[in-house]
């Protein structure tokens, strides 16, 4: 493993824990095995190692999302919209990479607010865009209603996984649970036929 990667690897771990502020280049540095003094061989400082972080863990969401439609495309809509949900709240328990683009996107570091919000507004877009043709094909098979757009539909999908990632952030599993379940089952029945 090249110490690019162990650099980012390690940082991951610290920022998904401590946040931007919660993080230091010695700690990452120590606990590579490196002097703090090299990590700038490969990055400016902080902050570039921690954008780049961000582009890394947008990128890798995107890729988890292709895989998931790819993978799930001809299952029933419900299941696949369901099962999205759910799949999100395991990876944000299992994954550090997810844990710190969730975290990020909510809590950008106030002098990056402006560049982490753009790539988190650019992943929101790119899920939107991928979703929309998912649900479209739901209603052309008559799998739910078309009394509204897909666009509203993937718009109102797209707000229950906000609400599913702020009670990640903020509450706790039965929280968590309490707000996934109302909220599934309420949309649920205002997309089916």
């Amino acid at each position: 493993m090249t110490t690019l990667i162990q650099i980012k690897e390690v940082s991951l771990k610290h920022f998904a824990k401590g946040g931007y502020e919660g993080a230091s280049l010695a700690n990452i540095a120590d606990d590579v095995g490196i002097k703090k003094q090299s990590i700038y061989t490969h990055f400016k400082g902080k902050d570039e190692l921690f954008l780049q972080l961000c582009s890394d863990a947008s990128e890798k969401e995107i890729v988890f999302v292709y895989n998931f439609i790819e993978s799930n495309k001809n299952r029933p809509i419900k299941d696949f919209l369901y099962d999205f949900l759910l799949l999100s709240i395991d990876r944000y328990e299992q994954s550090d990479s997810n844990k710190f683009w969730i975290r990020t996107a909510f809590f950008p570091p106030s002098h990056l607010n402006e560049k982490v919000t753009k790539v988190s507004y650019d992943f929101l877009d790119k899920l939107e865009e991928l979703l929309i043709p998912i649900i479209k094909k739901a209603m052309v098979e008559g799998e739910i209603c078309t009394v509204i757009s897909e666009i509203e539909v993937t718009a109102a999908f797209l707000g229950i996984f906000d609400g599913i990632v702020v009670e990640m952030l903020y509450g706790g599993p039965e929280r968590l649970k309490k707000r996934f379940n109302a909220s599934w089952d309420v949309y649920w029945r205002g997309i089916s036929m």
